[in-house]
């Protein structure tokens, strides 16, 4: 889970780490009140900032700068409903300016090719990292069991070739910013600009903290900090039932267990309607329309919520369900399919779109036996998996 800067800068702040002043607006209106609230309090400037989960804000024209409480209300309203990269801002940041002497760039992140953490320093910041040239970027291991303590800060920092008189400052930055790190469960922290301050302070001027939604079930505050407005409804419904689920933009409802298995079958579908559609057969453009992994232990309750799911995307126009049975035996996904056609028919959403299943392994002669008994309208067994991602982009053609 990305958070965004104001969420990012009130976490940190928790932790100690030294942050501009600032709040959260919704409307111009707020923007003005917490501008006149900043300026009462001996702001000169302040800063309203574009809150969106995406880089390239200021280029965007999403940070301005405000002399005046009028014109932090004008800026507000230009910027909040801008799109940034294809996100809408729904709110700002209205904080206080900073004297800014110097940028820096700290960030911490999970290395997952060396399997260990990984600190990156620059006396180069406020740009990209990537534009950051490699002579002036430091990139130091963590040790996971030995962490980070003050004189460990310190040295990165020096790596970095922070000043002189930044050092002290940014070594306490830097142990504060491994405290959120560890403690929050995190795969990212990134500061770009850490800001020298002109009266001597080390501060975090900007903030980005990616989450490990697999921690979320040590770690109940996250919760709060989750966008909820923003999130897919179908992804949060299937959220609530357990499901690994993320929407896609195609018409093949996907279900398959095991998130290899998963991804294989997303690429044979796509393969599939690539090569009809040069051949100019029936089906040819059709791609998948989600991602969905029952799991290895998949009950047939599992099963069944996850067709509704998919079968609620309207832009799905037939299911291609591929398992292979392991831990997960045919028979309860058989079972799982028609209970799915149960439960939805008992709430009056009879299923109206066709479902391709092709099962194979544990007890693969069962399931397709009990599927065979149970009629179920609309459902095609195929014994392949390339013939079965061909009859379903048929199938979601024929339906468009």
């Amino acid at each position: 889970m990305d958070l965004f800067e104001h969420q990012a800068k009130e976490l940190f702040a928790e932790y100690g780490v030294p942050v501009p002043t600032g709040k959260v607006a919704h409307t111009p209106q707020e923007a003005r009140a917490i501008a006149a609230e900043l300026f009462a309090v001996g702001s000169s400037k302040v800063v309203v900032k574009a809150q969106v989960k995406t880089g390239g804000r200021g280029k965007a024209g999403g940070v301005k700068l405000a002399d005046s409480a009028d014109e932090a209300e004008q800026l507000a309203t230009q910027i909040l409903g801008m799109d940034i990269k294809g996100h809408t801002v729904h709110k700002v940041l209205v904080e206080e300016g900073s004297a800014i002497a110097q940028e820096y760039y700290f960030s911490f992140l999970l290395d997952r090719a060396n399997r260990t953490f990984l600190s990156i320093c620059s006396v180069e910041g406020g740009v990209e990292i990537e534009e950051v040239p490699h002579d002036r970027l430091a990139m130091v291991p963590v040790s996971p069991l030995e962490g980070i303590d003050r004189a460990k800060a310190r040295e990165i920092a020096e790596q970095g070739r922070l000043p002189q008189e930044a050092l002290d400052g940014a070594a306490e930055l830097i142990e504060r910013l491994w405290a959120v790190f560890t403690d929050e469960d995190a795969s990212l922290v990134e500061v770009n600009p850490m800001i020298l301050t002109a009266d001597g302070q080390v501060k975090a001027l900007d903030g980005k903290v990616s989450l490990d939604d697999n921690a979320s079930f040590r770690q109940d505050d996250h919760e709060k900090l989750e966008d909820k407005a923003a999130a897919d409804p179908l992804e949060a419904a299937a959220k609530a039932k357990d499901l690994n689920y993320v929407k896609l933009d195609g018409s093949v409802g996907i279900i398959g267990n095991g998130a290899g298995l998963v991804m294989s079958t997303l690429d044979v579908v796509a393969y599939a309607g690539e090569g009809m559609k040069g051949a100019g057969e029936v089906g040819g453009g059709q791609k998948p329309a989600n991602f969905l992994d029952i799991g290895g232990g998949a009950s047939a309750e599992v099963m069944a919520n996850g067709l509704e799911i998919v079968l609620s995307d309207a832009d799905v126009k037939s299911v291609f369900v591929n398992v292979f049975g392991g831990i997960t035996a045919c028979d309860a996904v058989a079972n799982g399919i028609v209970s799915a056609y149960k439960l939805l028919a008992d709430r009056g959403e009879a299923v109206d779109r066709p479902l391709v299943v092709r099962l194979d392994g544990n007890n693969a002669e069962l399931g397709r036996k009990i599927l065979t008994d149970a009629a179920l309208p609309g459902v095609q067994q195929v014994d392949t998996m390339d013939d079965a991602a061909k009859r379903a982009a048929e199938l979601a053609a024929a339906g468009a």
